[in-house]
């Protein structure tokens, strides 16, 4: 089955170690973007994966698609145009001090598309599952419309599709950019959702459950979360599936990561994992939809299996470098022994 993504490729630069960003010193660059990072995962696991994004047309952009086709993935409609690459700054995190970052994608390749660069059609041709996220509709009108197009052509051509939330306040800037709205009507096409507590309560205004674990010890309130869920399935009734990632930080390099999954009215807790230190958590929510999207299609009636080969992925995704999770099959198997 080929998966296809879209959404902005970015230049991440991070200082080394524990360093400043205003300190002296070199930065480490490589490459992210949440509809990227997903792609790359799902490559790395060993799915058939393109990816849709609009770079410029200089050597930057060459770099940064040779970056992903070295990856394994299929990038050969990207769009070309604009002036510059959208990029970011990271600053880890040490002991009390969390991680920082900031955002320089104004005027970038992406933000600067204009609704109709991209022919759908052709590009949607062959396709089992289409995957964006909300992150791709919140940086500009146009890149709002482009999704829903793809959306709506997918939905009529009998394509699955999936998205992650991924809520991102100071994105949704633009004249008339409503959060709610668009998000609402992405997830009512959607068969799969993914987000966290506090993304799942900006798309349907119900207040999340606590998640105050310490350690695998924690018990789940299940009822709590059969009623919250089937409140969700009458808002997004088209849903099959959804997936609520949980993330408990016990100290910037200390967390608790787990996840609850509902499928078609059944529930189910994942393993709760303890990690220390945390190397790198950009991108985990990334690792969780991807690893959740390959278990679907490999282990299709075995909900609990997906639900915490996903959850593994994730976890494995704080020891790895970098936005993208280089993570293969056999060692997220193994993990979950």
């Amino acid at each position: 089955m080929k998966i296809l993504t879209f959404g902005e490729l970015m230049l991440r630069l991070s200082k080394h170690g524990a360093q400043r960003l205003f300190q002296n010193g070199p930065f480490d660059a490589n490459y992210g973007g949440s509809e990227a990072n997903v792609a790359v995962s799902l490559a790395m696991l060993g799915d058939d994966v393109e990816y849709v994004t609009r770079v410029p047309d200089n050597a930057i952009g060459e770099a940064a698609l040779m970056h992903l086709r070295e990856l394994g993935l299929d990038v050969s409609h990207a769009v070309r145009g604009g002036k510059r690459l959208g990029t970011y700054y990271f600053e880890p995190s040490a002991a009390m001090r969390g991680s920082k970052v900031v955002y320089d994608r104004d005027n970038s390749a992406f933000n600067t598309m204009e609704y109709g660069d991209i022919d759908w059609e052709p590009i949607l041709k062959d396709v089992g599952l289409f995957h964006c996220s909300g992150i791709t509709c919140a940086t500009s009108r146009d890149a709002m419309q482009s999704t829903m197009d793809a959306v709506k052509q997918a939905f009529d051509m009998g394509i699955e599709l999936t998205c992650d939330i991924n809520y991102r306040a100071n994105l949704w800037k633009y004249p008339g950019a409503d959060a709610h709205k668009t998000l609402d009507e992405l997830m009512q096409y959607s068969s799969f959702i993914f987000g966290d507590q506090n993304e799942w309560y900006v798309a349907s205004g119900m207040k999340p459950i606590p998640f105050t674990a310490l350690d695998e010890s924690y018990q789940w309130d299940v009822d709590a979360y059969r009623r919250y869920f089937d409140q969700l399935h009458k808002m997004f009734p088209r849903c099959h599936r959804m997936l609520m990632a949980h993330r408990n930080q016990l100290s910037f390099q200390h967390h608790v990561n787990a996840g609850v999954l509902w499928s078609d009215g059944k529930i189910f807790f994942s393993h709760i994992y303890d990690i220390r230190p945390i190397v790198d958590q950009m991108g985990v929510g990334d690792a969780w939809v991807a690893a959740f999207i390959h278990a679907r299609h490999h282990w299709p009636d075995d909900d609990r299996h997906c639900l915490e080969f996903s959850v593994a992925a994730s976890a494995l995704k704080n020891t790895v470098a970098g936005d993208q999770n280089l993570i293969t099959e056999d060692e997220i198997l193994e993990a979950m022994k």
